[in-house]
């Protein structure tokens, strides 16, 4: 075991806010942040509503080495505002990932990473928030051709609304199975649909839906680990060593539509979908 795996063996990735996972990830003595709580570049519309900012808005932007190769680590902090993205979080992100972009076009490697957990779009900024996360998607396409965009969903509030295509865009997914992936969280469909379609305080069915399990059981994740920060770095080390793959999961069109076709919207539970995703017809 090599100094870097003894100092963090065992660390519990969970637990640790975004500058803590990104400090984790990245060789030791790397880490250096760009735009941080110093720079003060925070939200301008929290505080009309009352609500008070983040110097960093939520979100840590880090540079260093991973895997002795530089890196650009995009972390979303879950404390603030459940991690929700608004104009200056999410233009921080975008900025990152469009760094990245610059870099590849000038011929050097970086590799590109996303701490995901959020909520989604910030209410308070909506608008704002949905054209920049519409920015992150597209900075995520832009890069794809040219190197792994990694994704990692920790826990335990996961990974919502906008940001959820954004981390369905990543060349591959890494989850622990305190994470979740949705479209709406449990929450929102409830108060929404009512209790009857979801009860979002049972936990062993909204986990049996959306938790990190189920859904690398289903594809739509490519590594199931543990909450250890070992594991979660040894996941995505192993995404870059395979490269950018022929095709990426939201371009296998045709396979998606064939497993929709045999799903009865009346019927469905996790087995039947597990079962799909195998090729296997109930």
């Amino acid at each position: 075991m090599n100094a870097h795996e003894s100092f963090i063996a065992s660390q519990s990735f969970i637990e640790m806010g975004a500058r803590e996972r990104a400090k984790a990830l990245l060789d030791p003595g790397t880490f250096r942040e760009l735009v941080g709580p110093f720079d003060r570049l925070e939200s301008p519309w929290l505080s009309m509503q009352d609500v008070v900012c983040q110097a960093d808005d939520g979100v840590v932007i880090a540079r260093g080495s991973f895997g002795g190769e530089p890196t650009v680590i995009a972390a979303i902090e879950p404390a603030f505002q459940g991690g929700s993205i608004g104009e200056v979080s999410g233009a921080k992100i975008a900025g990152a990932l469009e760094l990245a972009l610059g870099e590849i076009e000038a011929g050097r490697v970086i590799r590109p990473i996303i701490l995901f957990e959020t909520g989604g779009v910030r209410l308070q900024e909506a608008n704002l928030g949905l054209a920049v996360i519409a920015e992150i998607h597209a900075a995520i396409l832009a890069l794809r051709p040219h190197v792994p965009v990694v994704g990692v969903i920790g826990g335990m509030v996961g990974c919502f609304g906008g940001m959820s295509l954004a981390a369905a865009l990543c060349t591959e997914l890494v989850m622990t199975r305190q994470g979740r992936l949705g479209m709406n969280g449990p929450e929102v469909i409830e108060q929404e649909a009512g209790i009857e379609e979801l009860d979002s305080s049972d936990r062993r069915l909204i986990w049996s839906m959306i938790g990190g399990d189920e859904r690398t059981a289903v594809g739509l994740a490519d590594a199931l680990v543990e909450d250890d920060a070992e594991q979660v770095r040894a996941a995505v080390l192993a995404v870059f060593a395979r490269g950018v793959p022929k095709q990426h999961r939201t371009e296998q069109v045709e396979q998606q539509l064939a497993r929709l076709a045999q799903v009865n919207p009346d019927s469905i539970d996790p087995v039947i979908l597990r079962d799909l995703w195998q090729g296997v017809a109930r």
